[in-house]
């Protein structure tokens, strides 16, 4: 398996792919709970059409290293900067779904871009979801449901993870909610989360309460934000139509009955448009 050996304050050691080759070189930061092989429905197309293609598994997710510490994005950050600098790669599209959209984003504002030539945003928890702040009103996340969010958790993981999963791949109907992937995906996606340390998993939750507006601030390449109109875990209102407040570059598709797993319910659309955007 190939690992990387991180340093630091926080060491560990990420488990990451890398499809090599000479193709411009695109990575993809997964979400909450998942793991790098949450792309595998997206990274054949982008690999037909000659990219090189690298993925890693979070610290503490997956198949990388569990240490008890460094669950903060600006480590989180460090480590894909240390994954970047280990491959020496350079124009590069940096691609984060969900909460890694936080390590996007936290990246080119702690480390630049000098590697980095665009972003993509799928479902992503920028530009801020915290409704407390007073100058946030259109936030959609609390510090006391994240808390619950934890302690649900920490109680039964099983249980927590197939009501979210649920939901995470579900949209909202007039008369409750639909499914927008066949039910074996939450069993799938519940063995992956089940990769992942319980502790690291329940360190992450209250991080979507991050303000990332002053690092968009600073992103400075094409920027692309990928959402689904009908995400129940990071609604389209309080995320993806707001990035183009803060990133005045930034091209926003959204998808009409896409839940936020987008990249399992609908990987051809997000795939076309990345395509699209990378062209």
């Amino acid at each position: 398996m190939p690992m990387l050996s991180v340093g630091g304050s926080h060491p560990t050691e990420l488990f990451f792919t890398d499809t090599e080759g000479a193709g411009r070189p695109i990575v993809l930061v997964h979400g909450w709970p998942a793991s790098e092989a949450a792309w595998n429905r997206i990274t054949p197309a982008l690999q037909d059409a000659g990219y090189r293609i690298i993925a890693y598994d979070r610290r503490g997710f997956g198949r990388s290293g569990k240490p008890g510490s460094g669950f903060d994005y600006d480590t989180f950050a460090a480590d894909l900067d240390a994954l970047l600098s280990a491959l020496d790669l350079i124009d590069v599209v940096l691609v984060g779904f969900s909460m890694g959209g936080g390590e996007v984003a936290r990246y080119i504002a702690n480390h630049g871009t000098a590697r980095v030539t665009g972003a993509a945003f799928i479902g992503a928890i920028t530009p801020c979801l915290d409704a407390t702040l007073a100058d946030n009103p259109d936030g959609a996340f609390t510090p006391d449901a994240a808390a619950g969010m934890q302690s649900g958790l920490l109680a039964d993981p099983v249980g927590f993870l197939t009501g979210f999963l649920t939901n995470f791949y579900s949209v909202p109907t007039d008369d409750g909610s639909a499914l927008m992937v066949p039910e074996e995906q939450i069993a799938d996606s519940i063995v992956i989360a089940q990769q992942a340390n319980v502790n690291a998993l329940a360190a992450c939750i209250p991080l979507w309460l991050t303000d990332f507006r002053s690092d968009l601030g600073l992103l400075g390449v094409p920027t692309l934000v990928v959402h689904g109109e009908g995400d129940q875990i990071v609604p389209f209102a309080a995320s993806g139509a707001r990035m183009p407040q803060y990133v005045q570059q930034a091209f926003v598709h959204s998808i009409v009955d896409g839940p936020h797993g987008l990249l399992a319910s609908h990987p051809a659309e997000v795939a076309s448009i990345l395509l699209e955007f990378l062209a």
